[in-house]
């Protein structure tokens, strides 16, 4: 067997004690299941979707929920990232934060793609803009990731500094905001390890790579969709500028991302 075959059968189900366990978790009462899949994820299989939307933030998944989905129900609370799946126009979705960062995503996504066989995993985040016709608010639907992360390389023995998002799901994403009306902007990014950088790595990435921005978590997402061999996308709401001093707060972060969420939840209709 082939080390990226191999990756595909990772000792994720560990085996646990067969009582039931009752955690206390903010006066409430959690059961352990039995039938966790994974130590991470505590829903059952059939609790999650084949299409999962994927903010960061835990309380944008709430948010997406709470105003967009209908029969919404609470399926994994592990570790603080509340999950939910419900209906959207009839349509079964689930909404998974990731956390921040390419090691958390990593492992939420390895799981929801290898374990609870999700098929497509699209994920709705902010991004600095590197390029200096962005706006606040503005869509990018990612092509490309870069990043100088070891992840793939550690994960795989993949070599590339990038990975390109799945062509079909961007030229479904991109059909479905041209009928909503909706405008966006294509092109590559860049995915960090580093939140505090020194300065001028913007201006040197966007000579090098010509990316229009960086944030933390499409490399590790795409590459998990390859080793699994799934479909993952990321479509990114401009959160703050390296080229002026302006950027969405932390509530308009959580709240006022609806463009970007309305055009993933569209284009799952089509999947």
């Amino acid at each position: 067997m082939d080390k990226e075959s191999a990756l595909l059968t990772f000792n994720t189900k560990k085996k646990l004690n067969k009582k039931n366990y009752n955690i206390k978790n903010d006066n409430k009462y959690i059961e352990w299941r039995d039938n966790m899949a994974t130590p991470h994820i505590e829903s059952k299989k059939e609790e999650i979707s084949k299409i999962i939307l994927m903010p960061g933030d835990p309380n944008r998944a709430k948010y997406i929920a709470e105003n967009y989905l209908t029969n919404v129900k609470v399926i994994n609370q592990v570790r603080g990232m509340i999950a939910y799946t419900g209906e959207y126009q009839k349509k079964k979705i689930t909404i998974f934060p990731s956390g921040m960062g390419i090691p958390s995503i990593g492992i939420y996504s390895y799981e929801l793609f290898h374990d609870y066989e999700a098929d497509c995993i699209i994920r709705i985040g902010t991004i600095g803009a590197y390029h200096p016709d962005l706006k606040l608010g503005d869509i990018i639907l990612a092509t490309r990731a870069y990043s100088d992360s070891s992840f793939a390389l550690v994960q795989s023995e993949y070599p590339k500094n990038y990975l390109d998002a799945n062509s079909d799901l961007n030229q479904l994403i991109a059909t479905t905001a041209k009928e909503e009306n909706i405008k966006y902007q294509e092109g590559k990014i860049f995915t960090s390890d580093v939140f505090y950088e020194k300065k001028g790595m913007n201006q040197e990435r966007l000579e090098q790579f010509d990316v229009l921005g960086v944030e933390m978590e499409t490399f590790g997402l795409l590459q998990t969709a390859r080793i699994c061999q799934k479909k993952a996308t990321a479509i990114l709401t401009v959160s703050n500028s390296f080229c002026f001093d302006q950027e969405l707060t932390s509530d308009e972060r959580e709240k006022n991302l609806n463009n970007m969420i309305e055009l993933a939840l569209k284009s799952s209709l089509k999947l």
